[in-house]
């Protein structure tokens, strides 16, 4: 597929695609005119990368783990370790969330009554 199809199908941007390349994140195939050819292994790849950026990985360690991944399974132990370290990041983080979520809604509820008491 082409780079047009992949960024519907992942809905990332062209641009950010070529980012990704550019950055070593994606290693792309090209056809005999040296047009990007992508297929849905790189659809999933891509899909995975999104998830890990949207649980705040930072591009620097998606970048360390995109590498031992086109290394091939013998990377496998070091790329469960990335992501059971940033596991424990995201769990923090989470922590972090409900625990300001607790206060916005003892805050709301504070207001309410307030308000009740007019």
């Amino acid at each position: 597929m082409t780079i047009g199809k992949l960024s519907e199908k992942t809905g990332i941007s062209t641009y950010t695609l070529r980012y990704y390349e550019k950055k070593g994140l994606i290693k792309v195939s090209r056809d005999a005119a040296g047009r990007r050819v992508f297929d849905e292994a790189d659809v999933e790849w891509i899909r995975f990368i999104q998830r890990l950026k949207d649980t705040g990985m930072l591009l620097r360690d998606i970048k360390r783990y995109s590498k031992l991944r086109y290394q091939g399974d013998s990377t496998i132990e070091e790329r469960m370790k990335i992501l059971e370290e940033h596991r424990k990041y995201v769990s923090a983080e989470q922590e972090k969330w409900e625990n300001n979520m607790k206060h916005l809604n003892e805050k709301i509820k504070i207001y309410r009554k307030m308000i009740d008491f007019k």
